[in-house]
Formats: C-alpha cells, structure tokens, sequence
C-alpha cells in the first residue's frame, strides 16, 4: 500500500544538499519516489507502508545530519539567530572596510595579488567543513575499501592514502580548469583591455560576483528562507546525471574532476570570482587557491570529524558562510565604484535597509493582507535608506573645509592635493569653469592598486609617477562625481558646486 507524504526540512545549505538527501531516500527500499527542493526546503515522498515506515524515511533524513520538520510552527522564523547573524555581518564589514583590510582581502588583476589570492585560500580552507558534508561519504567510499586492498607489508603508507590523494587531485585539476575558462570568458567580455568600457564590464562583472557571493553566503546561514528562491544552479536533469556518476564511478581521479561540475554555494561563489577576475590565469589561480585550501580537511577527513564533532563543524560552516558575505559585500563596493551605479558609502545604507527588510519579509505573515504590508514596509524602509544617504552626502559636503577647495586664477579652477597610499583626495570645484588639478606623488605614494586613476563621467584615465600629475577636466551640474582607481579598492569625490 502506498503513501504520499511531505516534509519540510531544515539545514539545506545549497543545491547539493537537496541532491544528497534525494539520492539516498531514492535509493532506500521501500521508497517509490523521492523529490527534495532546496529552494522550497521540503521533501515530497511516495514510499510503500509495507516495507518502510515514515518513522525510519525521518530516520534516513536526519542520518544525514538534516531535520525534519513535521509541523509549521517547528519552521517558524527565528528572529533572534537571523538578526544576531546580520548585526555580525555588518558590523564586520563596516570594521573591515573601515580600516581597509577588505581592500586586500578580493581577488584583483595582476597588482599586488598576495594577500587578495591568500584570502582564497582561507575560504577554501573554512568552507571545506562544507565540502566533508557534502562530499566527505563519498571521498571515504572511495578511499577506504581501496585502503583495505593494501597490506602494509607490501604497499606502504603512500599507497594507503593514494586514492585519497588522486580524489582531491581531480577535484583541483578541475576547479582549476574552470577557472581558467571562467577568466577566459571574463576576458572575452571585457575585450581584453583595462580601460574604457572594460571597467565599466569589470565593474558589472564584480557586482554580479558580490551579489551572487552575498545570497550564497545568506543561504548557506539560513537567515532568509525566502531567498533561496534566487539561487542560481545548474538545471536539475544535468544535476541529478551527474550526481549519480559521481557516485557510480569507481576511479577516485574521475570522480573528484566531476566535483568541479556538481557545484555547492561557495564553489559557485568563486566561479563567478574567477569570472571577474578577466584573465583566464588568474581565474584558473583563483581557483586553484581555493580549492587547494579545502584539501586538508579533506585529506584528514575521519579524524577532524571526529575531533570537531558536529557542533564544531556548524559553527565553522557558519564562520566560512559570514566570510563569503563580507566578501561578496566587497566586491559589490568595488563594483559599484567601477561602474559608478553605487557608491560605496550608499552601500552601508542598502545593507541595512537589506536586512531589516528581509527580517519583515520572512515573519510568518499567513494573511495576504499581513504579506501586503510587509512588502510595503520594506519598500518604505529602501526609500528612506536612500533619503538618509542623500541627507548624509549633503551634511557631508557642507563639512568640507578649505583644503581641497579649487581657488580661480586667470579664468581656471586651481586646486593642489597630495597622494597617499591607500586613499584617493577629495576636491571642491566651481561647476563650468575649466579645472587644473595637481596632484603630488611622493616616492613610496604609488602602489599596484592607486597607479591609475578612473574617473568615469569625463573619460579620464590617469597613470600616476612620482612627482606632481596634472589632470584637467570642466566640470559639469553641481553635485558628486565619485572617481577610483582601476580596481574599485580606492575611491574618492569630486564635490561640484554652483559658487565657491
């Protein structure tokens, strides 16, 4: 006799999980038909009663480090975690962006790539916790009955963990051929060139990366349910196909080349940095970094596992979540500087206003007329997230002092400011009165990443030397135009007003 039954399940963190959790039900005796969404976060299952009972379908479900929701109220929003989570995450990356750390924390182009490629690393190394969820039963399936073929007299310790070493292999190789196309791709788009409308494209190429990195990291949290509808995979037929070979094949090298194919959160959050970077060797650098930082745990799987336990291992999943946010957080404000669609200090703001409107989106709200509201509420808080970012740029611009103020001399704006390492000057200018701005570099003041200077609205590009630059522009209507250096890390204002 048949049945059908639903559940909602909580700790899904990506694509992989809902193919997991489908694979092993599907394949238990007595269940017909199994389908799991991990956008929807629920399981529908035709099982037969004879063979199995949904005591032990529940029992399967959770075997696999999930739970099983069996009412609504045990899905309720948990306001608590989710703002608590969010008040870590701003707070961490106004800090960081603060000081400037996070400037060197995103992969760039060639210059001064260290820490930027080092920071790869590290991510690979958190989240690989999340790659021993997902991949870990089947990295053992195909290390430890291979390890039982060798005896010690004759094969040695290098041929015990072989087949380990060969599944991780392929893993790299493939992450790191991919990101050679992905960079390869990123290259085609922007032409190939560093100026002009490639920036532009960078800029558009680094946005779409923070804000595919930010959903993912939000996911992998839990914090808004409702977001998972907007994560992006690969169509589920193709998924499932490859899937299933994964856990077929018996070469552990193949098997670990189609992890590359079969991707989780983070890894789909580093395709689209490899994406960014626009340099098939870069992206194939960048995911080099990242996966070779997820080999240790894996190679050490039975043993870190045993050592972290699981309540370890959720909290290091969630640390490894919060850095790909503030991360994805990052290249947006790059991004948004580069293209010059959102300016750097309007981002704070449209965080913010992002997490007090997802927390009123995500309240169970089961009358139509509660969700109403709670649409319009968030609408209202976006609108005046942006009334407080305009009241802060003019309180802001009113502020400014003499220095950096334009003096008029012969009919031509002049105006003298100093180069810093980490920072660009912001200037005061007269609107339609021709500008000569010089700007003094002193040995040690020029970088890898402030050498060039953008600013989008007049077309000027500008390489800086030791010594004074001069730069010339006629500014347009009074207002801000906002100007940064060729990777988005640096950026500074030109505020235009109608009298000096």
């Amino acid at each position: 006799m048949t049945k059908n039954i639903h559940f909602n399940i909580s700790g899904m963190t990506c694509i992989n999980c809902q193919n997991k959790i489908e694979s092993s039900l599907n394949s238990t005796d007595g269940v017909i038909h199994a389908s799991v969404s991990f956008s929807k976060g629920c399981a529908d299952i035709e099982y037969d009663q004879i063979k199995i009972s949904e005591e032990d379908i529940i029992r399967v479900i959770e075997d696999l480090d999930y739970k099983v929701l069996l009412s609504d109220t045990s899905a309720s929003f948990d306001i608590v975690n989710s703002v608590s989570i969010l008040a870590i995450i701003i707070a961490l990356y106004y800090i960081l962006q603060s000081l400037g750390i996070l400037n060197h924390l995103v992969p760039r182009r060639l210059a001064d790539t260290g820490m930027g490629y080092g920071m790869l690393f590290m991510i690979g190394l958190i989240t690989s916790v999340h790659c021993i969820a997902m991949c870990g039963g089947i990295n053992l399936s195909q290390s430890l009955p291979k390890m039982a073929d060798y005896s010690t007299e004759n094969a040695g310790k290098f041929r015990s963990i072989q087949p380990s070493l060969l599944y991780n292999l392929g893993r790299v190789c493939s992450y790191t051929a991919i990101g050679f196309l992905l960079g390869l791709t990123g290259m085609i788009l922007s032409s190939g060139s560093d100026i002009g409308v490639s920036s532009l494209l960078q800029g558009l190429l680094k946005i779409i990366a923070g804000l595919f990195m930010v959903v993912m990291g939000i996911n992998m949290l839990g914090v808004f349910p409702w977001l998972r509808k907007f994560s992006i995979s690969m169509p589920r037929f193709i998924s499932s196909v490859i899937w299933k070979k994964r856990r077929t094949t018996s070469t552990p090298f193949v098997v670990g080349l189609l992890n590359g194919f079969m991707p989780c959160g983070p890894l789909q959050s580093m395709w689209i940095v490899a994406l960014a970077t626009g340099n098939p060797f870069d992206g194939a650098l960048s995911m080099f970094l990242f996966s070779a930082g997820t080999v240790p745990l894996m190679l050490g799987l039975g043993s870190v596992v045993s050592l972290l336990g699981k309540k370890y291992t959720d909290q290091m999943m969630r640390a490894g979540a919060i850095l790909v946010v503030v991360m994805g957080l990052s290249m947006l404000s790059q991004g948004g500087s580069l293209s010059g669609w959102l300016p750097p200090d309007m981002l704070l703001y449209l965080i913010i206003a992002f997490s007090i409107a997802g927390v009123l989106l995500s309240l169970p709200n089961r009358k139509r007329w509660m969700r109403y509201a709670a649409y319009a509420a968030s609408i209202i808080v976006f609108v005046g997230a942006f009334a407080l970012w305009t009241t802060s740029e003019n309180t802001s611009e009113s502020r400014k002092n003499s220095e950096g103020r334009a003096q008029i001399l012969n009919g031509i704006q002049v105006v003298n400011s100093t180069l810093s390492p980490g920072s660009y000057p912001d200037i005061i200018v007269q609107e339609g009165i021709p500008v000569r701005w010089t700007i003094e570099a002193s040995d040690g003041s020029v970088n890898g990443c402030n050498y060039r200077m953008l600013i989008q609205d007049y077309g000027i590009e500008h390489t800086f030397g030791n010594g004074e630059n001069v730069i010339e522009f006629v500014p347009e209507k009074a207002g801000v135009v906002r100007y940064s250096c060729w990777m988005g890390m640096i950026h500074g204002n030109i505020y235009i007003v109608e009298n000096l």
